[in-house]
């Protein structure tokens, strides 16, 4: 049985409406704040996500060399 996660099977109908209650609770004046704060949100998660993998990749490497003289 081939099952898919939820989140992949999101349509265009499904989207439109999530769109339209968005449209409602915060009016069309304040999308753009919110999309602006969205992504700010979203850029600095990216920077901190490069900047973990960038100290992961420069970390040291230690190699065990006692273990090779016995």
């Amino acid at each position: 049985m081939n099952l898919q996660p939820i989140f992949l099977v999101i349509g265009t109908q499904e989207i439109i409406i999530v769109a339209i209650i968005i449209l409602l609770l915060f009016g069309g004046r304040k999308i753009p704040e919110l999309m602006r704060g969205l992504g700010k949100g979203i850029r600095e998660f990216n920077d901190a996500k490069n900047t973990v993998r960038k100290e992961i990749e420069e970390a040291p490497t230690t190699n065990d060399n006692s273990s090779n003289k016995q």
